[in-house]
């Protein structure tokens, strides 16, 4: 082959190779065609729940929710590529899946994040965190995806993709993912032929009243008061939320998680040492510590627990078994959209 055939050649396989490049690095469809023209979010809130209160600056839309969601379940968020957000929250075990990650169930309500309190505010504050801090995300990633830069465009136009504007549909995201169909709701609801059992009614009475004590922390239509308890889990209790404050006060203070679909997401404690529930209410009946942090709620300190009989413990078990709600685990808007 003469040299003049060669270059030839030479040319053609460099303008293909520039023309394949070109069309892996642009995204789908013109940049002018793109429209910013956002379709408001009917978000539901389930019956009895507080007001919620939505920042003016970050608006519920389908485009936002939409890339939330996307985001949630995609490892392009991670600056290696190696996890997404449903890594760790799977949404069988209602957004958990180990001890170190508190279920994401209604978050929208909550104003203090991770078992130590590390990032308080509002669900913008925490996503901006696991953006920025946790993930490390590479925007360049996104920048580069055939999507996102028009996902990102038709949900909060122009500007571009941005820490801020990743957590902001991560956070609009999350506002969707609210639990109240349990079998509990449903009897608040007073649906028909919806009743508690005997055994239910009396944990029911036992959560909320002193003679079993639950309610202090756990109370409330979430079941949860969104604080932070020394619950005397040990009598030299970890730092928890005095590593955050300073405060030797603090030592031991760790999230009080909700217990809705808390049959669905052990094991249980900040450190996952109870498997089991049948495990946490022995601890309660008869495992309490005393410490110099331990709560005044724990008002069974001195005797050690609340030393509940075995049918006192099964019926407790039976109630918090009608916080589960199937419908959120099961929830295909929630799912993986891939």
């Amino acid at each position: 082959m003469n040299r003049k055939v060669t270059t030839i050649f030479t040319l053609i396989a460099l303008l293909l190779a520039a023309a394949c490049q070109k069309e892996t690095a642009t995204p789908p469809g013109n940049e002018n065609d793109w429209v910013y023209n956002p379709t408001p979010y009917n978000l539901e809130v389930p019956a009895f729940f507080p007001l919620l209160d939505i920042p003016s600056g970050n608006p519920m839309t389908v485009q936002g929710v939409q890339l939330g969601r996307m985001l949630f379940y995609d490892p392009a968020l991670h600056h290696e590529g190696a996890r997404a957000c449903a890594s760790c929250h799977v949404q069988e075990f209602s957004f958990s899946s180990d001890p170190e990650v508190l279920p994401h169930i209604n978050l929208a309500w909550n104003s203090a994040f991770l078992w130590d309190g590390k990032v308080q505010g509002s669900l913008e504050d925490i996503m901006l965190f696991e953006v920025k801090d946790f993930f490390k995300a590479d925007l360049g990633r996104l920048e580069a995806h055939p999507d996102y830069p028009r996902l990102f465009y038709e949900a909060f136009g122009e500007g571009g993709i941005t820490y801020e504007r990743a957590a902001m549909a991560l956070a609009q995201f999350e506002r969707t993912m609210a639990s109240g169909n349990s079998k509990y709701d449903q009897v608040l609801r007073q649906e028909p032929g919806v009743f508690l059992t005997d055994q239910e009614l009396n944990g029911y009475d036992l959560f909320f009243t002193e003679e079993g004590d639950c309610f202090h922390c756990h109370g409330g239509i979430l079941f949860t008061d969104n604080e932070f308890h020394n619950n005397a889990l040990d009598a030299e209790p970890e730092v928890g939320l005095g590593a955050i404050t300073g405060s030797p006060f603090d030592r031991g203070r760790f999230k009080t998680p909700t217990l809705r679909n808390i049959e669905l997401t052990g094991p249980y404690m900040h450190d996952g040492r109870y498997a089991t529930l049948e495990e946490v209410i022995d601890f309660y009946s008869e495992g309490l510590h005393a410490s110099p942090t331990a709560d005044p709620l724990m008002k069974a300190l001195p005797m050690g627990g609340k030393h509940f009989t075995g049918e006192e413990k099964s019926a407790l078990i039976a109630f918090l078994k009608t916080l589960t709600d199937t419908s959120y685990t099961t929830n295909p808007s929630l799912s993986s959209p891939f």
